[in-house]
This record gives structure tokens, C-alpha cells and sequence, in this order.
């Protein structure tokens, strides 16, 4: 029983991930704004460094008065989140945008005098609308994607810029299985108890849909075809505030490298970053259709 049930969620998983064609929209920016970044560093720390990954935004919720989400801006009126992040829509109120330290109002990565390399001021745009995906429920994290519309249009700079989406066909196609993708963040760490102040960023490996289905099914939970995991190394993985954010696979299939998001932090366990337990994302290669047909000019 258990082989047939495995190899039926192989076939659910490769079957949900064909396609045939690039998808296309005059909505979306091309490779030569979307995903790219003006830092090119090496990975090293944790922390991410002034105007890396100038996708990610925060989202703030009128009841706490603070922020309690991420997302990705993936063009310059809307932002890609979790559903499960907008439950209450009337709640989120606004959108943050070029930041990297909450507590600051400028951020800069030296302190040499005239060696500075620092950040504009975040902003921050109200929101206009919240669309989720019609059959999500908060039972079953299916569907846990929206779309936030923000209520002006955001100029692109440094340190503000869209990400990319998976749009071509090789990207349609691919699993990512074995790869290695990035989160970035400001969720809790295994040190702290509240959101982060600074961004902090951390490589995770892609673990196949059916491994993840075993390491969940003890606390029974169906992991689907529209699911990707990541993760599974002690220590280092997705916690609470990151939800909403994007999962990132940086795409060299063309000349120009971009950042693409591939997934949408979306669960995991109550004790983050356990050993051999992946965190659960929205596979976003299942959703593109949907976000492009739900977004206005």
C-alpha cells in the first residue's frame, strides 16, 4: 500500500507540473528589470546585505500595529504573498517597501567615512485591494497565494525592484528537485522570540514532494503537487513572520541572471528548522495563470 500510494504521488507530482509553452503577460516586466539585483555577493552569513533581494517587502496589520508578513513585489502596483497572510484583508493596511533594518530609517553596511554604502528610506503605500486564491481555507494550505494591490504605482529603484516569475517553459517544467533555492526574511530565528529587525536571507535544498509527504504525515498533513519543500537541515530554515515571502532560485539559463520566485513560505512545524522536516511552500508555477489573470493594469 504504502508503494502504490507513493508512486501515485510521483505521478500527481510530475503531472502537475507540465506544461507546454512560456506564459506570457504585458503585466509582468521583462528579464531586464525583473530579478536582478545590484549586489553580487557570496553567501556567507546570515544577514543579507544593503539592497540584496530588493523584492521583498513587509506587511503591516492594522490590529498589531507592527508588521506580520512578507511578500515579493512582482510588479510595480502589485505584491505576491501567502492567502493565509490576508485572511482578515480589512487587517493589512499597508506595504513596506526598500527596507532592511526596521529600526532604522537608513541603513548602511560600513562605517568608514566616504566608504558608506547605504539604503534610501523604505517607504511605505497603503493597499488597495486583496485578492486570494477562491478555494483556499486555513484547514487545508491549498491555494495559499494573493495578490495585494497597492493604491499607486511604485517607482523602481536600488533598492526597490520586482522579481521574476516563472514564466518560461523551462522553468514551467523544472522541479527544482536537488537545487538549491534561497528565503530571505525577517521571521524569527531559533534565538529570538519576535520578527526580526535586520533581513536576514539562508540557501535551503529542494526535497522531493514525496519525502515531504513522509515526514509530514505523521502530523497529517497532505503535501500536494502544488506544494515545494525546502529544507531539512537543523537550524536552518523558514519561521513564523517569514510567511508570505518568496522562495528564490536564481535562473542562469540566459545570458542575464534573474531571481525567480518559485515558491510562496506558506508552513511548516510549530518548532522551526527541526532536522529532516522541509518547510512547506506554494508552488508558484501552479499559480502563474492565476496571478496574471487577477492582476489589473
Amino acid at each position: 500500500m504504502f508503494r502504490l500510494t507513493s508512486f501515485l504521488c510521483i505521478l500527481l507530482y510530475i503531472s502537475s507540473i507540465t506544461f507546454s509553452s512560456e506564459i506570457s503577460s504585458d503585466l509582468l516586466p521583462g528579464r531586464d528589470v525583473c530579478g536582478i539585483q545590484i549586489v553580487d555577493r557570496i553567501y556567507g552569513g546570515q544577514e543579507a546585505d544593503i539592497g540584496e533581494f530588493p523584492w521583498l517587502v513587509l506587511l503591516k496589520s492594522r490590529s498589531a500595529n507592527n508588521f506580520v508578513c512578507g511578500g515579493a513585489l512582482i510588479n510595480s502596483r502589485y505584491v505576491l504573498t501567502a492567502a493565509h497572510c490576508v485572511t482578515d484583508r480589512a487587517d493589512i493596511v499597508s506595504v513596506r517597501l526598500g527596507e532592511h533594518n526596521t529600526k532604522t530609517e537608513q541603513d548602511c553596511d560600513d562605517d568608514t567615512p566616504g566608504l558608506e554604502y547605504c539604503s534610501d528610506p523604505p517607504i511605505d503605500v497603503d493597499v488597495e485591494e486583496i485578492t486570494s486564491y477562491e478555494t483556499f481555507t486555513l484547514k487545508k494550505v491549498y491555494g495559499d497565494v494573493a495578490l495585494i494591490r497597492l493604491n499607486q504605482v511604485v517607482n523602481y529603484t536600488d533598492f526597490i525592484k520586482p522579481v521574476c516569475l516563472p514564466i518560461s517553459s523551462e522553468l514551467q517544467n523544472k522541479s527544482f528537485l536537488g537545487e538549491t533555492v534561497t528565503v530571505a526574511g525577517w521571521g524569527k530565528t531559533q534565538t529570538t522570540i519576535r520578527m526580526n529587525e535586520k533581513k536576514l536571507k539562508v540557501e535551503l535544498p529542494v526535497m522531493s514532494n514525496p519525502d515531504c509527504s513522509s515526514s509530514y504525515r505523521q502530523r497529517n498533513v497532505q503535501i500536494a503537487g502544488s506544494h515545494i519543500c525546502a529544507g531539512g537541515e537543523k537550524g536552518k530554515s523558514t519561521c513564523s513572520g517569514d510567511s508570505g515571502g518568496p522562495l528564490m532560485y536564481r535562473d542562469r539559463t540566459v545570458e542575464e541572471e534573474n531571481w525567480v520566485t518559485v515558491g510562496i513560505v506558506s508552513f511548516g512545524v510549530k518548532k522551526c528548522a527541526v532536522e529532516d522536516v522541509p518547510a512547506v511552500f506554494t508552488r508558484v508555477t501552479e499559480y502563474v495563470e492565476w496571478i496574471i489573470d487577477n492582476m489589473k493594469p
